[in-house]
């Protein structure tokens, strides 16, 4: 038996009651083979399993466990756990509590966020400052600015080797700790990227362009498009420095992206990828109750449209709305304080898109920042009019939702007539966010 299995099964024996209970991890890993070591506030069983050869197992694999009770630990939980499969290893923390547990995918999120980063440095410049103070770094993604190629956006994906090394460098770049190049950067996790399932991307005929000059017009992205096979697209729409370029045949678009990606127009290195499709209903109803997390704001998992420090892969908070019974949506509780501006402030120019949620106060900035987030084209507002008994105009918009990715098309229109132009914008923008 290794010191360190004893020493681990021996700490656990000191906060659970009865020796018994360190005996049974002992007798435990002497049946199985597994090492068993304490470190970080958890205990790691396995990690690799006697026998094991070759890499440890792909992302995907991992389950995250909650609401273990306090008195239960590896003696009681690998049997459980291997009815499903073969574990490769086990890791416990050592303050869960509860009765019931919860299982679900772990996130094995590899990629930290880094925000306020200088404008001016480079691809190399960053990746280089990230190894000098942190361990594992694979790569550093970098987006040029909208505006100006031959600026960064102010933030970086820092891609680590493994969950492991990505938490241990945020622990190291926490805000204060470490001012590269003399200023002080945000940290945090970036969001996953959205997985949609390789049955649904074989049908994906779109595809996804960015890194476009704001000057790209949509007719010469199709020009550009139709030169490696005349007539292959069937239209583009472009938004800002991104645009989606549909094609009549799947075939033709993944030609297309083999082609044209890192190709040059208008002086820009475009980039090019399948378009993910967007599940509007299931991510909107999430939204609206309360089922997502902090971590699910990009729906489509493509970077930032603007500049700014918004964490592309998302971070918004969460709506705090209720929309049961007769309580209509309301926005969330916002800070509305004002500040005063004093001698010195330095004033940033900024995208509203690169803000969180939690900075909007109404259902119509919610809409737009949702459809704006989720690839959509911005919601239209139809307005209509009656005249009620007593004389007065009353008024009714009716809201059109278009996915760009899929040409799909949603109208919405609330059932109650306002006397204020802005009293029914609000209204139907409430009744949109609701139904979608």
């Amino acid at each position: 038996m290794h010191e360190e299995n004893k020493a681990a099964a021996n700490g656990c024996s000191k906060i659970r009651s009865g020796a018994q209970n360190g005996a049974a991890l002992l007798a435990l890993m002497e049946k199985t083979g597994y090492s068993m070591v304490q470190q970080n506030g958890q205990r790691k069983f396995g990690g690799p399993p006697p026998g094991w050869e070759g890499p440890p197992p792909p992302r995907g694999c991992e389950v995250f466990v909650g609401k273990i009770p306090r008195d239960m630990y590896e003696d009681e939980l690998v049997p459980v756990f291997e009815r499903a499969g073969k574990i490769y290893e086990l890791r416990l923390m050592m303050e869960f509590s509860g009765k019931f547990i919860g299982v679900c995918v772990s996130l094995d999120n590899c990629r930290l966020f880094i925000g306020a980063i200088p404008k001016d440095k480079k691809k190399e410049e960053i990746l280089n400052e990230m190894k000098k103070v942190t361990e594992g770094v694979v790569d550093v993604i970098v987006y040029p600015n909208a505006t100006d190629k031959t600026k960064n956006r102010g933030f970086a994906f820092v891609e680590y080797e493994s969950h492991r090394a990505a938490a241990m460098a945020r622990r190291r770049l926490i805000p204060g700790t470490f001012q590269p190049w003399g200023h002080t950067i945000q940290v945090d996790w970036a969001d996953p990227e959205k997985v949609v399932d390789e049955e649904t991307m074989q049908r994906v005929k779109v595809l996804y362009v960015r890194n476009l000059m704001i000057s790209t017009t949509e007719d010469k992205i199709k020009a550009e498009f139709n030169k490696f096979k005349p007539g292959v697209v069937e239209r583009v729409k472009k938004l800002r420095d991104y645009a989606f370029v549909h094609f009549f045949h799947r075939e033709d678009a993944v030609a297309a992206m083999s082609v044209m990606n890192g190709k040059c127009i208008d002086g820009a290195s475009i980039e090019v990828t399948l378009a993910k499709p967007v599940n509007k209903e299931n991510s909107w109803k999430q939204h609206f109750n309360g089922q997502i997390s902090p971590s699910s704001e990009n729906l489509l998992g493509f970077p930032n449209k603007e500049d700014g420090t918004q964490k592309s892969l998302g971070k918004p908070a969460s709506l705090s709305v209720r929309l049961n019974g007769q309580h209509s949506p309301g926005p969330p509780e916002v800070e509305r304080s004002t500040y005063p501006i004093f001698p010195g402030i330095k004033l940033t120019p900024i995208s509203m898109y690169s803000l969180k949620l939690s900075h909007f106060s109404s259902a119509v900035m919610h809409l737009d920042y949702f459809c704006h987030k989720n690839s959509w084209a911005p919601p239209e507002y139809c307005l209509y009019s009656t005249t009620s008994q007593d004389g007065k105009i009353l008024l009714v918009y009716k809201v059109l939702i278009s996915s760009i990715a899929d040409d799909s098309q949603s109208y919405f229109m609330p059932e109650k007539l306002c006397t204020t132009v802005e009293d029914a914008k609000e209204l139907a923008a409430q009744f949109t966010l609701l139904h979608l």
